[in-house]
């Protein structure tokens, strides 16, 4: 059993950045594919980013790719998804999850724990 828990979300202009982090609770982190994804209001909910157990190989959604980065602190149990250069179009409820898994997937499906979400919004 995992448990994830959000942080850092908010209000931010255009142009601004945050730090969003994902603590967890439970046993073998390090075990773990940690991802984020984001809902939009009227939206699907979709892949944002993610990374390895180890922290070695990451995977991006084009959408984010040069402006958000995601790390790992095993020892922290803790994720962390830099945003930088956010847009209006980056508003959205913001999800950790976890995958028992080697790859990273990018489908919501494979992710077997979830936190609550976490509001970011981007004014222009």
């Amino acid at each position: 059993q995992v448990q994830l828990v959000e942080s850092g979300g908010g209000l931010v202009q255009a142009g601004g950045s945050l730090r969003l982090s994902c603590a967890a609770a439970g046993r073998a982190f390090s075990n773990y594919v940690m991802g984020w994804f984001r809902q939009a209001p009227g939206k699907e909910r979709e892949f944002v980013i993610g990374i390895s157990g180890g922290g070695e190989t990451t995977k991006y959604d084009d959408t984010v790719k040069g402006r958000f980065t995601i790390s790992r602190d095993n020892a922290k149990n803790t994720v962390y998804m830099r945003m930088n250069t956010l847009k209006p179009e980056d508003t959205a409820m913001y999800y950790c999850a976890a995958a028992y898994r080697r790859q990273i997937p990018t489908v919501q499906n494979l992710y077997g724990y979830w936190g609550q979400g976490i509001q970011v919004t981007v004014s222009s």
